[in-house]
């Protein structure tokens, strides 16, 4: 959860509409509830994604802070795992977040597009500490709910989607970036937006957003079964993810157990805990570690998103046997007489898993395209290779990648031909050593120097980001076009830190490099050394692509940490 507190939201679209669309009030608060079988989330295999979550903080200078490497690392555990599982994964850079970095958003195919519920949380912390409850708490129940959901791959009445955040903790960023992209008629689509911060809390309470709305009848119920007698979420009201969901008219809910407030003698007296203290004395420290997890609060929560899903959007009977293809990369480029390749997966995403045979329609004169192997189950993956002739038809060209079972489904593939064949390659950065002004690199002001206070690599400019003291984010950047059909392509540069920051274990200032939308690497003070250090990186991923090269360097409000770099080239070979 952020700290600072947002002004209140719009207001909820009415109860009535809210019932025909998303689900219904049980018919008694205290009665037990009847519901679709939802199932018995483990705790212990949340608390086991929490570990993890742990591990990777403490691998990565002890956080898991947005633009950080841990926040990277944390985002690529939670994505292996939904892939793994059948889900349709997408990353979404925040390029308005204050650290740049990915939303990631997985989507169940099961259940109309057009009747989405949606459940988020923010997988990022603070610098301060690992965030284990603020915010792996809500980010592995949800995470352990979507490999559930996979398992028991259930007849679906509604889409659901899983979201985790970038940039909450800097104002929540990351879910403002999403809804922003949104257009009318997806915002339309989703029917709830469901958001869990904190539900783990060694002292917490029991807290629903907008408790008496419609929307949070379910997560409402399932408390009330257990006798909770949960209250409005009144401390995270507009500091947590749902707030722009909110503001944008979507309805929405969530859990929360509580944060910095402090637990009154009557909360106390219901549901135990200390009176007189804070719901979670380790908020936005160093202590918030698998330490600071209440085990049976998050036992419920991890329950109650699951009643929330089964019955908003779990059907009833047999699923009809369905499947899904997808092809990644979805774009290629192949030259005359060379060859590039794919990979086509499948999931099963109702009833039980079919065989699915792969073909593929579109292919210009002189393209063939074949499939290791040529059929596959539901659920597996096979190489797709496509292969140009000499004489082959220049120009781009929509390939459709066909999987045929008891029904077919489709996945396009973008494929453009060059005229021209081998490797031209050669270096593509111009001005590498910075020798030659600015042009083509865009930087920050200042940053392109012969300032003799930090020594150049080679010749007498280089590229200094930040080493001011002061609170200050620098970039440098060059659009970067990559020729095609090589065999190796390498991004070097060469990188020196110098700090005054005395810490050996907290990354307070930050480097970060990115190619296209991928972050390749991040660099902080605890990466300070004596003179320069060669950095390289395989670019072969972008092959035939026009893609920008960005340094973004992020410093703290006090100790100098200087990034400089110097000499960089990426050579196709």
């Amino acid at each position: 959860m952020r700290r600072t507190t947002l002004t209140a939201g719009l207001a909820l679209a009415s109860v009535a509409a809210l019932t025909a669309t998303l689900t219904t009030q049980p018919a008694s608060a205290s009665a037990p509830v009847a519901a679709p079988a939802a199932p018995d989330i483990s705790v212990t295999n949340v608390q086991a994604h929490l570990s993890q979550l742990q591990s990777i903080a403490t691998s990565n200078g002890g956080n898991r802070r947005s633009g950080s490497a841990g926040f990277t690392a944390s985002l690529n555990y939670v994505k292996g795992k939904l892939q793994a599982a059948g889900y349709t994964v997408t990353e979404q850079l925040c390029t308005t977040c204050t650290y740049p970095g990915n939303n990631l958003i997985a989507e169940w195919p099961g259940g109309p597009a057009d009747q989405v519920v949606e459940f988020g949380a923010h997988l990022d912390g603070v610098s301060a500490g690992p965030g284990i409850n603020d915010n792996g708490s809500g980010s592995s129940v949800l995470l352990e709910n979507a490999l559930v959901l996979a398992q028991q791959n259930p007849t679906m009445t509604k889409r659901v989607r899983f979201a985790w955040w970038n940039g909450e903790e800097q104002g929540l960023q990351g879910s403002r970036f999403y809804v922003n992209s949104l257009s009318a008629t997806q915002r339309g689509y989703i029917k709830g937006y469901y958001n869990f911060d904190m539900v783990a809390s060694t002292n917490g309470g029991y807290f629903i957003n907008r408790v008496t709305s419609t929307t949070a009848a379910p997560l409402k119920a399932y408390w009330d079964s257990l006798g909770l007698q949960p209250e409005e979420n009144i401390e995270g009201q507009g500091r947590s993810d749902d707030y722009y969901f909110q503001q944008a008219g979507i309805p929405t809910s969530g859990y929360a157990m509580g944060a910095s407030a402090t637990k009154t003698s009557a909360q106390a007296a219901k549901w135990g805990g200390t009176a007189g203290a804070s719901y979670d004395p380790c908020y936005h420290r160093s202590c918030d570690t698998t330490s600071n997890i209440n085990a049976t609060g998050l036992n419920r929560g991890a329950d109650g998103v699951a009643y929330a899903i089964w019955n908003l959007a779990v059907g009833t009977g047999t699923p009809t046997n369905d499947f899904s293809v997808a092809v990644s990369p979805t774009s290629g480029t192949v030259v005359r007489g060379g060859t590039t390749t794919a990979t086509v997966s499948t999931a099963t995403t109702s009833g039980s898993a079919q065989t699915v045979a792969l073909s593929a329609s579109g292919a210009p004169s002189g393209v063939t395209v074949s499939f290791s192997p040529s059929s596959v189950t539901s659920g597996g993956s096979a190489t797709m290779t496509v292969t140009a002739s000499s004489t082959a038809a220049t120009g781009t060209y929509p390939i459709t990648v066909i999987g045929t079972g008891s029904v077919t489904r489709t996945a396009t593939y973008t494929l453009t031909v060059t005229g021209t064949s081998g490797c031209s390659g050669g270096q593509v950065v111009g001005n590498s050593s910075f020798e030659s002004g600015t042009t083509p690199w865009t930087a920050s002001s200042g940053v392109i120097t012969n300032d003799p206070q930090q020594a150049a690599r080679t010749g007498t400019w280089k590229a200094w980001l930040d080493g001011y003291g002061s609170s200050r984010t620098d970039t440098l950047s060059q659009s970067l076009t990559i020729p095609a059909g090589c065999a190796t392509y390498t991004l070097s540069f060469w990188l020196h830190v110098d700090t005054a920051e005395t810490t050996t274990t907290t990354a307070y200032d930050r480097l970060t490099v990115q190619l296209g939308t991928t972050t390749l690497a991040t660099y902080s003070n605890l990466n300070a050394a004596s003179g320069y250090t060669q950095r390289t990186f395989n670019a072969a991923a972008y092959a035939g692509q026009t893609v920008t090269l960005k340094f973004t360097g992020v410093e703290d409000a006090s100790l100098q940490t200087s990034f400089v770099v110097d000499d960089v080239t990426l050579t196709a070979s």
